[in-house]
């Protein structure tokens, strides 16, 4: 098994470090990491630190670094515009689409989402999904940490833009004729796949989307959840892309 990952706001500049807080309680006291054993700390943003442990205190271990690492950001950039799911769908979507490779969420108020993120409910509902693509990133090993972006949600004019500006965008449709795994992807830049709700993407939501320069596609024949549709986007892309 690889060694386990934790996330720091910066990496060590020498080459001893004490883990504490948050991810020290998890590695001294949930994981229970002994003297001797190996561990990666990663700052989110591409860098990486091979560490192994010195000493176990309390709720922190004592590491001394090992050796260093730096990984690019993958090009093109991936982002997943996702429509506002109920109950835990999104969250299930959050972590799976961080484990295969997301490198930016957007959460989307589609007129169709049955949660409405207002107020105070929005801004919890927002760190939910942040929560759950750290530890998912985590999980999966990630040197980078998706983003995930609204205050606390997006509109649809504002995913309009966002298409509007990318390197190529595409819109999950059932009814749609062109397949994913058959369309043309850039090489740089950005590409935004937009993912509706469990009530799919209103008519006017993909006109709109269309007017921006995006393109309506398909996976197959079947209709995914919500929850899946966009990790199994994902994986179509990552490894048409050669992330895989």
């Amino acid at each position: 098994m690889s060694a386990p990952l934790f996330l720091v706001d910066a990496l060590p500049t020498g080459d001893a470090l004490t883990l504490d807080g948050p991810e020290g309680h998890h590695a001294a006291t949930v994981q229970r990491l002994r003297v001797g054993e190996e561990l990666l700390l990663a700052d989110g943003r591409g860098g990486t630190a091979a560490a192994v442990v010195t000493a176990v205190g309390k709720g922190s271990l004592e590491v001394t670094v090992t050796s260093r690492g730096y990984a690019d950001a993958p090009v093109p950039r991936i982002v997943a515009v996702q429509g506002i799911a109920k109950g835990d769908r999104g969250e299930l979507a959050v972590q799976a689409m961080t484990e295969v490779g997301v490198d930016e969420i957007v959460p989307w108020a589609a007129s169709r989402s049955v949660a409405q993120w207002r107020g105070d409910r929005g801004v919890r509902a927002r760190e939910k999904w942040v929560a759950t693509a750290r530890e998912a990133a985590k999980q999966a090993r990630r040197p980078w940490l998706p983003v995930v972006a609204g205050a606390p949600d997006e509109s649809t004019a504002t995913v309009a833009r966002r298409i509007a500006g990318a390197a190529a965008a595409f819109v999950l449709h059932e009814e749609a004729e062109e397949r994913l795994t058959t369309a043309e992807l850039p090489s740089t830049g950005e590409i935004v796949l937009v993912v509706g709700p469990e009530g799919g993407i209103a008519p006017a939501e993909l006109t709109a989307f269309q007017e921006a320069g995006g393109r309506p596609v398909r996976l197959g024949p079947a209709v995914l959840r919500t929850s899946t549709a966009g990790v199994a986007a994902l994986a179509v892309l990552a490894t048409r892309l050669g992330r895989w």
